[in-house]
């Protein structure tokens, strides 16, 4: 188990996506939750997302994976980074439940990172919220003030498609050490160099852009057919070739119709709030269990846990009663809401848990489904 050093109620009243925070010692005694060795495995792995970055001379080279050998990189001046490590290494799923007092639905990934001396990713910034676990090793760390008006920020070189920005005036500068950690919120410009070999570990939290949720509602509309009111007036423009100001703004006002109907937004956000970024390890069995298999198992003492990454959601104050996973809708119109919460809570069910949930026939059938789907499974 992980445990965070940390004042939760200041540090999000003071520190969370408004000012970085550096927490000397916040996991004291920290054990990396997996080798370099092991990591090294997950990026010869083609369906996982892995990439090696090499400096050079102010300058850096970005390399996908996967890859079969490190030799050609040298000693000094790379790093290799793999993403959603929490997905295909258990191991690390308990570093993740110590930042479990954010919700679920704004967890991104677990990415971890193996760095010789001299390498690093270069100064950029990110969209979203990180937390920066130094592991092994020595990694010197500087954080910049926080950049105006990230669309229009210059990047290094002039090159648009280039992530990397030019230099900043740090405002941060500290070398982390073993369970130590760094917090940065979105549009703060920061770059890290490392001392010596190291390991290090970015838990990331993402919200969606305005393209994206514009997007996932028209698809929405699309597919339940809804959506389908026009713009009416009892007026109209002085001029053949003018838009009225009025036109404007009670057409833009079909759209602020959407955003005040439940019915419209909530299942958008359910689906798009439970999606991944990255491909989940579905763990689907050989044969599908029926609900009297599963429970025998359960009788016998099996848990029930989550597969790493899979988020269950539950909007309160929904007009049903269901649960978001994976992108999906499940109904479940005659449960309670204590049952549904803790389905959404609890990424492991003890047997007795499981059982007396499994009291509850749609309840059952669900554990079912979701363990026949690869999405969850059995273990001792």
């Amino acid at each position: 188990m992980y445990k965070l050093n940390l004042d939760i109620q200041q540090f999000i009243g003071q520190y969370w996506q408004q000012q970085p925070l550096v927490i000397k010692q916040a996991f004291p005694d920290f054990v990396d939750p997996i080798g370099a060795d092991e990591l090294a495995g997950l990026a010869c792995e083609e369906e996982i997302a892995s990439r090696v970055v090499v400096t050079k001379d102010k300058d850096w080279e970005l390399i996908q994976g996967p890859f079969e050998d490190y030799d050609k990189f040298g000693e000094t001046h790379w790093q290799l980074l793999v993403q959603a490590v929490n997905h295909w290494y258990p191991d690390a799923q308990p570093l993740v439940e110590a930042f479990r007092f954010l919700p679920d639905w704004r967890f991104d990934d677990l990415m971890a990172s193996f760095a010789t001396p001299k390498g690093g990713v270069g100064p950029h910034f990110d969209n979203y919220d990180v937390f920066i676990i130094q592991g092994e090793g020595q990694r010197r760390w500087k954080v910049g003030n926080k950049l105006a008006d990230t669309r229009n920020v210059k990047t290094r070189g002039g090159n648009p498609d280039s992530p990397l920005i030019d230099d900043f005036e740090p405002i941060i500068d500290i070398v982390l050490e073993k369970g130590d950690v760094l917090y940065i919120p979105p549009g703060f410009p920061h770059c890290g160099e490392t001392l010596s070999l190291a390991m290090s570990y970015s838990i990331g939290f993402r919200a969606p852009s305005q393209q994206e949720l514009v997007s996932q509602i028209a698809d929405e509309l699309i597919d339940t057919n809804q959506g389908q009111q026009r713009f009416t007036s009892n007026e109209e423009g002085s001029a053949p070739g003018i838009i009225s100001a009025s036109h404007q703004a009670g057409i833009m006002a079909l759209l602020t119709q959407l955003s005040q109907d439940p019915d419209c937004y909530q299942a958008v956000l359910g689906k798009l709030l439970s999606q991944n970024r990255f491909e989940l390890d579905i763990c689907e069995g050989e044969e599908a269990y029926s609900t009297q298999e599963l429970l025998d198992a359960l009788e016998q003492g099996a848990s029930i846990r989550r597969i790493g990454g899979l988020k269950v959601l539950r909007l309160e104050d929904d007009a049903s009663a269901r649960l978001f996973i994976n992108g999906e809708v499940h109904p479940l119109p005659g449960t309670d809401e204590a049952t549904l919460q803790q389905l959404c809570n609890h990424v492991m069910l003890s047997p007795d848990e499981a059982l007396a949930l499994c009291r509850q026939a749609e309840v059952l059938e669900l554990l079912c489904q979701l363990i026949n789907k690869g999405y969850c499974y059995l273990s001792e």
